[in-house]
């Protein structure tokens, strides 16, 4: 059952309140980090998708605390779900989220070539689920139209401001620490830091990997041609 619910877009510092909640006790904190690797994750969040009723209860088993995407856009309807969680909206500056989000979620997603799509449902079932849930339905195809998806990114925040009752809402920037919201979740201050994780040097490295790996049906392709090459000179039918 979720006790705390994080209603801040990707790329608002999500991976560090992710790691922060899970210190304070309330783990395992549910991200998109959890729903890649998972079949059942992806099976779930693609049913939501296309339209089908969430299993909120079957998609948070195990979770205390959520935040990111896909469940960040989904904030009220796990509210109304989990009455008695807490809501934190993590924010930061407009400009700097959509540099942000376009070089890496945005990048990665892109950067998955169609044939690996095709080949492998996994892929496919997560790469259309992001498409139709995030990009398409959030951003409504726009997010490369840099006004636009800087408007629907503080059109979100202003929306949850006046959706969530004050006495149940958190507005916080990571760069804040543990104060704002050890208190707003009347838990012990932690003695060590609070994590600060900037993952956008990964996202690269990842980007490049599956750019990589784009690449192979063609290195097979020229592979496969000269080993027929080869073949034909060595069998002596130019002799």
């Amino acid at each position: 059952m979720l006790k705390v619910i994080g209603a801040g877009f990707g790329r608002t510092g999500t991976n560090s309140l992710k790691k922060a909640l899970e210190q304070l006790g309330f783990e395992k904190c549910h991200h998109m980090a959890e729903v890649l690797p998972s079949d059942t994750q992806v099976r779930l969040w693609h049913d939501i998708s296309q339209n089908k009723p969430p299993a909120w209860d079957a998609i948070f088993d195990g979770y205390q605390s959520s935040c990111d995407f896909p469940s960040s856009i989904y904030y009220k309807e796990l509210a109304d779900h989990f009455p008695d969680s807490k809501i934190v909206l993590t924010v930061r500056d407009a400009e700097g989220w959509y540099d942000s989000a376009e070089q890496t979620i945005y990048a990665i997603t892109n950067a998955i070539p169609d044939w690996l799509i095709r080949l492998v449902p996994h892929i496919r079932r997560w790469r259309e689920m992001i498409e139709i849930i995030l990009w398409q339905g959030l951003f409504d195809g726009k997010f490369e139209d840099r006004a636009h998806a800087i408007s629907v990114f503080e059109q979100h925040i202003e929306t949850v401001k006046q959706t969530i009752p004050a006495d149940r809402l958190l507005v916080m920037h990571v760069k804040e620490g543990w104060g704002p919201l050890c208190e707003f979740l009347n838990v012990p201050v932690p003695d060590n830091p609070f994590p600060r994780v900037n993952d956008t040097a990964e996202f690269r490295k990842r980007i490049q990997v599956i750019k990589l790996v784009a690449t192979l049906p063609w290195v097979l392709a020229g592979v496969i041609v000269l080993a027929a090459i080869g073949a034909v000179f060595t069998s002596g039918w130019f002799g």
